[in-house]
C-alpha cells in the first residue's frame, strides 16, 4: 500500500498567515485565532472502477466520477477519502439511462466518455475538464481548482472549485436574483433572505437555486452545484478569467450538464430536479390579492365588482388577518363568523379562496396546533436541546422542523379542515425562515434532515421548500385526485416539484416592473416554471399607466396575481378609473381567450422539460448580441412577448428572431433577425406569433370553465416552411393525466405560394366536449379557390377584408388542404 502524503499547503500562504496569528498570540485579547490552512488535490495515484462510478485519489483525498447519463457527470470530492451520505433533497434519483461509457488511461490523464461527452482528469495536476465530442473543450479546470479548508468552528470544511472563464463566455441562471439577465462579472450569495423592497442587484434573495449556464463559442453547458450551505459563485468579478464556486460547509458536489444549446441544459437540469406537475386550470386564470382583504364583507365587495364589471378572476387571496392572532389553521371569527357559508359562496360565483399559512407557531398552550406540536417535539430545537424561538407576526413563536419525515406528515394533515371547508390554494410565506430582529434561526439549531442530521447551516436554504413539500403532499392526500395549488415564497432546486412562487415583496416602480420580467426569465431558465410577480409592485403607489403596463406584463407570466401592502392604496384593475379600467380588462380577457395555449405550453414544461419563459438568448444563442437583450422573451415558442417598460412610451424598438413574424394585432409579416420599431400606446403591447403557428382560443369567460367549450378557435398563421404547434387538452384539475388520460394533438402546417396545408396529429385517451373547430387561417398568400377537409371540398368558408380565412371542421380532421 502506498504511504499517504500530508495534504498540499499553500506555503506561501501558510507563512502570511502564521505570521498574523503569531501577532494575534501576542496580543492577550485574543488568543484563539489558528491558522487556515488551503489543502489542495496532488497526482493521481490511484484509479478505482465500480459501475459507473470512477474513483481517483491522491493518496488522502478522493473524487468520484460519477455518469449520470449520456449528457450528465457529478463531482465529488472528499477531502480525507469519506464520503458523506448520498442524499439530496433537489435530486430525487440521481442515475439515469446511459448507452455506452468507457474510461481509457492516457501517458498524462484518464479519459472517462460517454456517447456525448469526454471527463478528462488530468494525472499531474487532477485538474478536470469536459469536452464536446463533436466540437472541442467546454470546460476546464483552474490550477488548484478544487480545494479545501478545515472548519474548526462547525468541522468539515469550506470547499471550492474554480473553473477558466473564457474570453467570450457569458453566463445565465441562479434562479432569484436581480439586476441584469447576463450573470457576467458578478458575485453572488445563496442564503434564501426575507428581502423586503429588494433593489436593483441586491443579493441575496428569496430562494436558493445553485444552477448556472455558460455559453462560449456558441455551446452552452450547466453547473449544478447541489450544496445547501451558504454558497457563493462567482462569475469572473474577481479576476476576469475565473469562475468560481464554493460554500460554507458540506460536500463539494457538482454535476456538469452538457448542451450543446442552451435548452438541452435546461431539459436535463430539469431530468434531475424535476418539473412542476400540471397545476389546475384555474391557476393559470387572474388571482387578486392584498394583504388583506378583510372581513367577509369587503371580500364579498370585491369579488361582486369583479363580476358587475366583467373582469375575469379566478381566484381572491385572505392574507393573514383572517387568521385568530395570526394563529395558522384557525379564523378569526369577529371578520369571518361563517368562512363555510363564505368560501362556498365564492365558489357559487365562481371564485376560488387562497389562505397564507406561515411556518411561525405561536406559544399557547391554549392553541391546539402548538399544542400538537409541543406534546410530539416537532419544534426545531437548539444544540442546548432548548426550543428555537422567535418573534414573528403571532408574537412569541416555535417553529416545526420540516425536515423531519414525521413533522411533514403531520403538517400536511392540519389542512385538513381548510380543505374541507373549501378553500382551494394555500400560499407559504415567511419561510426562508424569516424572524423578526435576527434574520433567521441560529446556526445551532438542528434539524433531522431526513435521518442525515445538520445544523441549521445545512437546512436553512431548504427549509422553505419542505415545508412546501409538506403542504402539497398533505393536500395531495386530502385531496384525493384533485390536484393541489401551493405557493412558496423560499425554496431550493427541486422547489418546483411542489410549488410555484412569485418574486417577493417588490415595489410599485417603473424599475421593478424591468426587474419582474428579467426575475420571471431567470428564474424559468433555472427549472421554476410558475412563476410571477405582484403585479403594480407590493409597497409604494403605482399610477395608472405603471399598473396597466404591469398587467400587460403579467398576462404572460405563467402566475399571474395582483397583490399589494395594507398600508398602500387599494390596487383592483378598476382603481384608477374608467380609461385604464377598460386597458386592463383588454388584456386581463386576452389571458383567458389565449388559456389553450397557456396549458399546453405548461405541458410542454412538465412532460419535456421546457421552460415556459425562453429568454432570446436561448432562441439565437450563437447571436452574442442577444446576452444583452433582455427585456424580450417567448412564452412557449409561438408567442414573442416585448413589454413596455418606459414610462410614457407609444412605441418601442423590437428585435425579432430569426424566421418570419406576424404583428398579433395587425397581422402585419416581419422578416426576423432585424430590428423595428413597433407601436405601443398604453392600450396595447407589441407581440408576435411566429409564422406556421396554430395557436389555440376559448371564448372569453369571467374564469376558468365558466362555460362549457362548444367550438375552439385556431388561429393558423401561413408559413413557407414546416412548423409544428401543440395543444393539450385534459380534465383541468386530477391526476387522470398520468395514467394517459389526456390529448396530445401536434398540428402541423406548410405553405407555399399557392398552397397551405395543415395536418392533425392525437395522442392519448381523453375526449373533449366540443366537436368543432373555428378555423381562422391568417397570411393566406394567394386568392384561396378551394378547401378540402380530409379530402373533402366544402364550400362554407369565408375571406374578409384583411385576406383572413375562416371555416369550421371537426375536431378529428386529419389534414385540410387550401389552394
Amino acid at each position: 500500500m502506498e504511504e499517504q502524503e500530508d495534504p498540499i499547503i499553500d506555503k506561501a500562504e501558510m507563512m502570511d498567515e502564521t505570521e498574523d496569528v503569531q501577532q494575534h498570540l501576542n496580543n492577550p485579547v485574543d488568543v484563539s485565532v489558528k491558522p487556515i490552512i488551503k489543502q489542495y488535490l496532488g497526482a493521481v495515484k490511484k484509479v478505482k472502477k465500480e459501475g459507473n462510478r470512477f474513483y481517483f485519489s491522491d493518496g488522502d483525498a478522493r473524487v468520484e466520477v460519477r455518469i449520470v447519463s449520456d449528457e450528465i457527470i457529478r463531482v465529488r470530492l472528499a477531502p480525507h477519502g469519506v464520503f458523506l451520505d448520498d442524499f439530496s433533497y433537489a435530486v430525487p434519483e440521481v442515475d439515469q439511462k446511459v448507452s455506452v461509457f468507457k474510461m481509457v488511461e492516457l501517458d498524462d490523464c484518464y479519459t472517462i466518455s460517454t456517447s456525448t461527452v469526454t471527463c478528462r482528469v488530468e494525472k499531474a495536476t487532477f485538474h478536470i475538464s469536459f469536452i464536446d465530442i463533436v466540437t472541442s473543450v467546454v470546460m476546464v479546470d483552474e490550477p488548484n481548482s478544487m480545494h479545501w479548508e478545515e472548519n474548526v468552528d462547525f468541522g468539515g470544511y469550506y470547499i471550492y472549485a474554480t473553473k477558466k472563464c473564457q474570453d467570450e463566455e457569458n453566463f445565465f441562471g441562479l434562479g432569484d436574483k436581480s439586476g441584469n439577465f447576463n450573470l457576467r462579472g458578478r458575485r453572488f450569495e445563496n442564503w434564501n433572505t426575507d428581502a423586503y423592497s429588494f433593489g436593483w442587484n441586491q443579493d441575496p434573495l428569496y430562494r436558493t437555486i445553485p444552477f448556472y449556464i455558460g455559453i462560449h463559442d456558441k455551446a452552452a453547458y450547466g453547473i449544478f452545484f447541489d450544496n445547501t450551505f451558504k454558497s457563493y459563485f462567482d462569475f469572473g468579478e474577481e479576476d476576469v478569467h475565473k469562475t468560481s464556486f464554493w460554500a460554507d460547509g458540506g460536500e463539494l458536489q457538482y454535476y456538469y450538464i452538457h448542451g450543446p444549446h442552451m435548452m438541452d441544459v435546461v431539459k436535463r437540469y430539469a431530468s434531475l430536479t424535476g418539473t412542476h406537475p400540471m397545476p389546475p386550470k384555474w391557476t393559470l386564470g387572474y388571482q387578486q390579492c392584498r394583504w388583506s382583504y378583510y372581513p367577509e364583507a369587503k371580500v364579498k365587495d370585491i369579488a361582486k365588482q369583479f363580476r358587475d364589471r366583467k373582469i375575469p378572476c379566478d381566484a381572491i387571496y385572505l392574507d393573514i388577518d383572517y387568521m385568530d392572532g395570526y394563529r395558522c389553521f384557525t379564523w378569526n371569527k369577529k371578520y369571518f363568523p361563517d368562512p363555510r357559508r363564505m368560501i362556498k359562496e365564492l365558489a357559487d360565483d365562481g371564485f376560488k379562496t387562497v389562505v397564507m399559512i406561515d411556518p411561525g407557531i405561536k406559544v399557547d398552550d391554549d392553541y391546539w396546533v402548538f399544542k400538537e406540536g409541543k406534546d410530539n417535539k416537532y419544534f426545531c430545537r437548539r444544540s442546548d436541546d432548548y426550543f428555537m424561538e422567535g418573534h414573528v407576526w403571532p408574537g412569541r413563536c416555535q417553529f416545526p422542523d420540516f425536515t423531519s419525515p414525521k413533522v411533514r406528515k403531520w403538517w400536511g394533515k392540519l389542512y385538513e379542515e381548510l380543505v374541507d371547508m373549501g378553500v382551494a390554494g394555500f400560499w407559504n410565506d415567511m419561510n426562508e425562515p424569516a424572524v423578526f430582529g435576527s434574520g433567521t434561526f441560529p446556526n445551532d439549531v438542528r434539524h433531522n434532515y431526513d435521518g442525515y442530521r445538520g445544523s441549521h447551516r445545512k437546512a436553512h436554504n431548504v427549509y422553505g421548500m419542505q415545508m412546501v413539500r409538506a403542504t402539497y403532499e398533505g393536500l395531495k392526500k386530502l385531496m384525493r385526485n384533485k390536484r393541489p395549488f401551493t405557493i412558496t415564497r423560499a425554496g431550493y432546486s427541486g422547489m418546483q416539484r411542489y410549488a410555484s412562487v412569485w418574486t417577493g415583496d417588490n415595489v410599485a416602480t417603473w424599475e421593478h416592473l424591468k426587474i419582474g420580467n428579467i426575475q420571471c426569465q431567470r428564474l424559468s431558465v433555472s427549472g421554476v416554471p410558475f412563476c410571477g410577480t405582484d403585479i403594480g409592485g407590493f409597497s409604494g403607489e403605482p399610477d395608472g399607466e405603471l399598473f396597466s403596463r404591469w398587467i400587460q406584463l403579467g398576462v404572460f407570466s405563467p402566475f399571474m396575481r395582483a397583490h399589494s401592502a395594507g398600508d398602500t392604496a387599494e390596487r383592483e384593475p378598476w382603481s384608477f378609473g374608467d380609461f385604464y379600467e377598460d386597458i386592463n380588462r383588454k388584456f386581463i380577457e386576452l389571458r383567458y381567450r389565449l388559456m389553450p395555449y397557456l396549458y399546453s405550453v405548461f405541458w410542454e414544461h412538465h412532460r419535456y422539460g421546457f421552460p415556459i419563459l425562453r429568454p432570446l438568448i436561448m432562441l439565437e444563442q450563437e447571436n452574442v448580441g442577444n446576452n444583452f437583450r433582455q427585456d424580450e422573451f417567448c412564452y412557449g415558442d409561438k408567442l414573442l412577448i416585448c413589454p413596455v417598460l418606459e414610462q410614457g412610451a407609444v412605441s418601442r424598438k423590437v428585435y425579432l428572431p430569426k424566421g418570419t413574424w406576424y404583428n398579433f394585432w395587425t397581422h402585419e409579416v416581419l422578416v426576423g433577425e432585424s430590428e423595428h420599431e413597433v407601436e405601443a400606446q398604453i392600450d396595447s403591447m407589441p407581440i408576435f406569433v411566429r409564422a406556421g403557428s396554430v395557436l389555440p382560443e376559448y371564448p372569453v369567460m369571467q374564469y376558468v370553465d365558466e362555460k362549457a367549450i362548444t367550438e375552439v378557435f385556431l388561429n393558423i398563421y401561413h408559413s413557407d416552411y414546416e412548423v409544428n404547434s401543440f395543444m393539450y387538452e385534459d380534465h383541468g384539475d386530477t391526476f387522470a393525466y398520468e395514467q394517459d388520460i389526456y390529448l396530445e394533438k401536434k398540428f402541423t402546417v406548410k405553405g407555399d405560394e399557392a398552397h397551405l396545408k395543415i395536418n392533425q396529429n392525437v395522442a392519448g385517451l381523453y375526449t373533449p366536449n366540443y366537436e368543432l373547430y373555428d378555423c381562422n387561417v391568417i397570411g393566406v398568400k394567394f386568392k384561396v379557390n378551394k378547401v378540402l377537409i380530409d379530402s373533402k371540398e366544402i364550400t362554407d368558408f369565408s375571406i374578409d377584408e384583411r385576406g383572413r380565412l375562416r371555416f369550421k371542421c371537426n375536431k378529428n380532421f386529419f389534414e385540410i388542404q387550401i389552394s
